[in-house]
C-alpha cells in the first residue's frame, strides 16, 4: 500500500455525474485512487448502444482501473476488490453494499450523501429537498452499515437553498462542496482523529425521505397551490423535468416545464385553465392562484423561453393543461 504526500490509497465507488465530479476533484488533489467500482454499461438511446456511467468515463480518462460487477457478492469481484488492498473505500451515489464489501477496508468504508441525515435518506435527496420547499440542505459523510443511509455520521456541512435554485444548480454547488468534505473525511479516518456518532432519532411521521423519482412524481397536479407547483418544477429541472399534458382542441401533448413563477390570487377558474396574451405570458390556473410558465419544451422540440414558444404556437379553443 503506497502513499503520496501521506494520502492513503482509496477505492472509489459511484455512478452519476455528481460522483464523477468528486472523483475528478480527489485525483486533482493528489489522492491516489487504486481502482473504481461502478455499474455495468447500460443500453441507451434509439440504437440501445451500451453506454458507460459518468464515473467510468472519468476513471478511464484518468487512467484508473475499473470494475463493473453485476452482483456485488460475486466471488471473483470480491477477490479483485481485495487485491487493491486499500484502507478506505469512498462511496458516492452507488448501490447498497453488502457486508462482504464494506467490511474489507481497514480504516472504513464511507458514503457521501447529499442531505443532512437522517433527513432525506434515499436516491434523490437534492430533488426532494427543493420539491418540499426547504431553504437549507447539506452534505453528510457516514460509515456504511447494513441499511440504507443509516450509519454513524462522520462530518456534515450545511448548504442554503435559494428560491432561484433548481435541482441542477443545487447539484453543481453541492458537488463542488462535496470534494473537500470527502477529503476531510479521508484524512480524519486515515489519521484516526475522526470518529462516527449515531444519527439522531426522528419520529417516523417527521422523517422526510427521498425516494427515486418516477414518472408519476413528475406529473404536475394543477389542483395544488402555486408555490407547491413551482417547487416541483424547480426540484425536477433540468432533469427529469416536470410535465403536464397540453390539450389544444383535439390535439394533446406532454409538455416539459423547466421554469415557472407563482402568482397568488383568488379566482374561479378550473385548475389547468390557460391564459395567454399570445406574446409574452402564459399562465395556468391552480388552487389559490396561477403558475406563470417561463421555459417549456414540446415533444421532439428544443427547450424554449415562453416568448419563443408563443411566437410559434397556434392556439385552438379550448386550451388547457391536465
Amino acid at each position: 500500500m503506497t502513499k503520496i504526500n501521506d494520502k492513503p490509497n482509496i477505492v472509489f465507488m459511484g455512478t452519476p455525474a455528481f460522483a464523477a465530479g468528486i472523483l475528478s476533484w480527489l485525483v486533482g488533489q493528489g489522492y491516489p485512487v487504486s481502482g473504481v467500482v461502478t455499474i455495468p454499461d447500460k443500453p441507451a438511446g434509439r440504437g440501445q448502444e451500451l453506454r458507460p456511467s459518468e464515473v467510468k468515463k472519468t476513471a478511464l480518462a484518468l487512467g484508473i482501473p475499473v470494475l463493473q460487477p453485476v452482483m456485488l457478492k460475486d466471488p471473483s469481484f470480491l477477490e479483485n476488490l481485495s487485491r487493491w488492498n486499500v484502507p478506505i473505500f469512498v462511496v458516492v451515489a452507488f448501490r447498497i453494499l453488502p457486508r462482504q464489501v464494506w467490511q474489507l477496508p481497514t480504516h472504513g468504508c464511507f458514503n457521501l450523501h447529499a442531505s443532512l441525515l437522517p433527513m432525506y435518506r434515499g436516491a434523490a435527496p437534492i430533488n426532494h429537498a427543493i420539491i418540499n420547499g426547504e431553504t437549507e440542505t447539506g452534505l453528510t459523510t457516514f460509515l456504511i452499515d447494513d441499511h440504507m443511509d443509516t450509519g454513524g455520521i462522520l462530518l456534515q456541512e450545511h448548504i442554503t437553498i435559494s428560491d432561484t435554485d433548481n435541482a441542477g444548480s443545487l447539484h453543481d454547488r453541492m458537488m463542488l462542496r462535496g470534494g473537500p468534505l470527502v477529503a476531510r473525511t479521508i484524512n480524519g479516518l486515515w489519521s484516526g482523529s475522526l470518529k462516527a456518532f449515531p444519527q439522531q432519532p426522528v419520529a417516523r411521521e417527521n422523517l422526510k425521505t427521498a425516494p427515486k423519482i418516477s414518472k408519476k412524481t413528475c406529473r404536475i397536479d394543477w389542483d395544488r397551490e402555486p408555490g407547491t407547483i413551482v417547487n416541483l418544477i424547480r426540484g425536477l429541472s433540468p432533469y427529469p423535468c416536470a410535465y403536464s399534458t397540453l390539450r389544444n382542441g383535439d390535439i394533446s401533448a406532454d409538455m416539459k416545464i423547466f421554469k415557472a413563477k407563482a402568482e397568488h390570487a383568488r379566482h374561479g377558474h378550473a385548475p389547468g385553465s390557460i391564459f395567454t396574451d399570445k406574446k409574452k405570458t402564459l399562465k395556468v390556473a391552480c388552487r389559490e392562484g396561477f403558475v406563470h410558465i417561463l421555459e417549456i419544451q414540446a415533444p421532439g422540440k428544443k427547450q424554449l423561453s415562453i416568448e419563443a414558444f408563443l411566437a410559434g404556437f397556434r392556439k385552438t379553443e379550448p386550451i388547457s393543461f391536465s
